[in-house]
């Protein structure tokens, strides 16, 4: 199969619609699929759920996103450093789904993996746990948290090759392994696409069974909070 795609917007040709789920990876500012972010700005595809860690910044990531009102809901751990994030969720424009980080990790693990529920401690007595199942193990009670299967996933990684396998660079390999495991397909952009054969099989940090399209871009590094001293 070839994986290999020109662009962002024919990497995401065919598979965007409107009301759709999508898996991002990066936290904060770090390994977010930005190319993909922006083809999906352009492409106007709207009433969006997005799952990711948190929304970027105004200007930069879902960010973007959120100017144009295509996001309808977030299943996030992290408003701050958004102001129009935390404006629209405030305001009661934006629906938000909040989730503990290692929730909300492991959730897109299980969809991934193929299990539709587990039981976890975090949240328990707190209103994450409103609504849901509570269950004793041992004495102690836990609450179960659902899966997340997405129609998309959109990540980035440092490096892949042309079949899909990808290695990440030092914190991008936070949400990007289990963003891309959730999707029933995953569409990722990578720093550079190398042969079949030049990554030592231990350096692999996603198999490529679980990466559906490639594209090769040029990305902006951007810093989340810059402090400096006087020289």
């Amino acid at each position: 199969m070839q994986k290999i795609y020109g662009t962002a917007a024919e990497a995401l040709d065919g598979l965007l619609f409107d009301g759709m789920l999508i898996a991002a990876g990066g936290f904060g500012l770090c390994g977010i699929p930005e190319l993909l972010i922006k083809a999906i700005r352009e492409a106007g595809t709207k009433d969006l759920t997005f799952a990711s860690n948190n929304a970027g910044v105004d200007d930069f990531g879902i960010g973007l996103l959120l100017q144009t009102r295509q996001v309808r809901k977030m299943i996030s751990s992290y408003v701050g450093e958004n102001a129009e994030f935390m404006r629209q969720y405030l305001s009661g424009e934006l629906e938000l789904e909040f989730n503990p980080q290692g929730t909300l990790a492991e959730r897109m693990r299980a969809g991934g993996a193929g299990i539709p529920g587990f039981y976890t401690k975090t949240g328990v007595g707190t209103v994450i746990a409103e609504g849901k199942e509570h269950k004793d193990f041992d004495g102690e009670t836990y609450i179960l948290e659902r899966g997340i299967v997405a129609d998309l996933s959109i990540v980035k990684a440092w490096k892949a090759d042309e079949t899909g396998n990808l290695v990440f660079r030092k914190t991008a390999r936070n949400f990007n392994p289990p963003a891309a495991m959730c999707g029933k397909v995953c569409v990722c952009e990578v720093e550079e696409i190398v042969p079949v054969g030049s990554l030592e099989p231990d350096q692999i940090h996603l198999p490529g069974i679980y990466v559906h399209r490639l594209i090769q871009g040029d990305h902006e590094k951007r810093i989340e909070q810059r402090t400096t001293r006087a020289a």
